[in-house]
């Protein structure tokens, strides 16, 4: 019987390294019981994570957070493996946010993502290589607002996706961690062009009931509206402390306890000056936001050219500007995130200079090295009494 017990555990190893099957991690981590560094920025192409390391990673940070969107139709491995390498190497957190892109027979609106568009995402996300053992996704848009859901609302097709996303991607890998969408603080009830964010949470839920159980956190849009302009003292459901009323909301509906990340928010420039904005800035900062629920403050944008996105920039062109030496000025946690082991290794001092290795197929080599694994275990079980 020993001899039967031994060999039905070595053969499983020996299957493992044969065929090279994967094991399943137990759970996300808790990304608040360890230090934590919540500064973070919201970028849109990968290679603007150099100077967001350079805004969120001083003054004693290390670890912070950067927010990137990827749409249906670039799944290019390099492109984004470098990015992933170039976050490893200057200690960087992301969250990638899924994204579709313009329907093709209605420009003024994003195409709803199809089931399909999901297990497209989860297999290019999992061949990734991830700098933490969190991998951090955001499962689209606004979906409050119709323009951003294929032109009409659908608080129950949302709720649909949602959920599978969490199956989809969980049974990839079990790192996934799961966080819905942020949506518009400003949106009211309008007909079929928006929807009041606590009416669409209701809404969810009654379509899949416990939907805010299956997910490991939520991003709010905690912008300080009306018109992106109220100072950091109004803290209402439509202010930068909107994160709080929809912890509180979606908190109602389930049994969990879960992390706020802002993915985005920000003043504009319309409106006020750039030093009024660096003082809401470090106002917020250290009041209305140090609060022990956020995991991250992201604020929209880094380098944007085009109107009315320039409006919320930290970088005018390439050159920092004072809403960028505000926030990199303020004091910052060093941030301990569990890593990712299969990704550990040297750090690499030169990020820019970053290029992906090809990838090889060694699979030959592993059978090699599972049969001969295999022949001296069984050679040696085989001579126990």
């Amino acid at each position: 019987m020993r001899k039967l017990f031994l060999l039905s555990v070595v053969f499983f190893i020996v299957l493992l390294v044969y065929f090279n099957l994967p094991l399943k991690a137990f759970a996300v981590e808790n990304p608040l019981a360890v230090p934590n560094n919540k500064f973070g920025i919201h970028i849109l192409f990968p290679d603007e994570i150099i100077d967001a390391a350079k805004l969120v990673n001083t003054n004693g940070g290390l670890y912070g957070y950067v927010v990137i969107p990827i749409q249906a139709g670039d799944k290019d491995l390099k492109k984004w493996q470098l990015f992933m390498d170039r976050a490893k190497a200057l200690q960087l957190i992301p969250i990638v946010r899924l994204a579709t892109e313009g329907d093709y027979f209605n420009t003024k609106v994003w195409r709803k993502p199809r089931p399909e568009d999901l297990v497209d995402f989860a297999n290019f996300l999992n061949s990734l290589r991830w700098p933490t053992k969190n991998r951090y996704i955001i499962v689209f848009n606004e979906p409050n607002r119709a323009d951003e859901w294929g032109g009409k609302l659908s608080p129950g097709e949302y709720a649909q996706i949602l959920s599978y996303s969490v199956t989809v991607f969980k049974s990839k890998n079990q790192n996934f961690f799961i966080i819905s969408a942020g949506m518009d603080n400003a949106a009211a009830n309008n007909g079929d062009i928006s929807m009041n964010a606590y009416d669409y949470f209701r809404q969810m839920n009654s379509a899949v009931p416990g939907i805010f159980n299956q997910i490991d956190g939520f991003s709010s849009h905690s912008y300080p509206n009306p018109a992106f302009s109220q100072p950091p003292s109004k803290q209402d459901n439509q202010s930068i402390a909107s994160f709080k009323f929809e912890r509180a909301f979606i908190k109602s509906m389930s049994n969990k306890d879960l992390p706020a990340f802002i993915t985005e928010t920000g003043w504009s420039k319309e409106r006020l000056s750039e030093n009024q904005i660096a003082e809401y800035y470090k106002t917020a900062y250290t009041t209305v936001w140090n609060d022990d629920s956020l995991v991250c403050i992201t604020p929209f944008i880094l380098r944007a050219d085009t109107m009315p996105f320039i409006n919320f920039s930290f970088l005018d062109k390439e050159n920092p500007n004072i809403l960028f030496r505000a926030v990199e000025s303020l004091s910052k946690t060093k941030g301990t995130p569990v890593i990712e082991t299969e990704v550990l290794g040297e750090n690499i001092k030169n990020p820019q200079a970053i290029v992906v290795k090809n990838f090889t197929d060694n699979s030959s080599k592993k059978k090699t090295l599972g049969a001969k694994a295999f022949n001296i275990i069984f050679s040696w079980l085989l001579k126990l009494d």
